[in-house]
């Protein structure tokens, strides 16, 4: 087993449970971005930041038994909720894996605390953090047309953000 894949299940076992395949996408990417040890590479995508690695991970540690991803019907879509198993969890009692659980523990739940479309906006505010705040914003209201965000998101996404460093 590679340590990223068992900082993965560090990061599962902060949250908890993470509902959600776009929840799970973006609390990882955030994570990240506020100096978690995870290496998972981001490319931008319809929904934000978007990593196949960690969609592949995912998928690699619910084979082993590791994490249990659990598929619900919910009003006309399908949701995915995942959780460290009990075998996910006697595996990492027995990884030798350098992992900051306070910091990451502080970090993931309160990302877990926010719907999937507000760590949407966060995350892609993120990814253009290189720009200044005028030139996130303008991006946002492009590339997020759909998702309909108002002034007062995006202040309270940096606001956030500003809190989470």
């Amino acid at each position: 087993m590679l340590p990223d894949h068992a900082r993965l299940l560090a990061l599962l076992q902060d949250a908890g449970e993470i509902v959600g395949r776009k929840k799970w996408q973006k609390i990882v990417y955030i994570s990240k971005k506020m100096q978690l040890p995870l290496q998972e590479k981001y490319t931008f995508h319809m929904y934000g930041p978007y990593s196949e690695e960690l969609t592949l991970r995912t998928e690699e540690l619910c084979s082993l038994g590791f994490v249990s991803e659990v598929k619900e019907s919910k009003s006309g879509y399908y949701q995915y909720r995942y959780q460290l198993t009990d075998e996910g969890t006697t595996f990492l009692d027995s990884f030798s894996l350098e992992w900051p659980h306070q910091k990451a523990e502080s970090i993931i739940q309160r990302l877990n605390e926010h719907n999937a479309k507000f760590l949407e906006l966060v995350s892609t505010m993120l990814y253009f953090e290189e720009l200044s705040e005028a030139e996130v914003k303008e991006k946002v209201f492009t590339l997020k047309k759909s998702q309909n965000y108002k002034d007062e998101d995006i202040e309270e996404a940096w606001q956030f953000i500003d809190s989470l460093k």
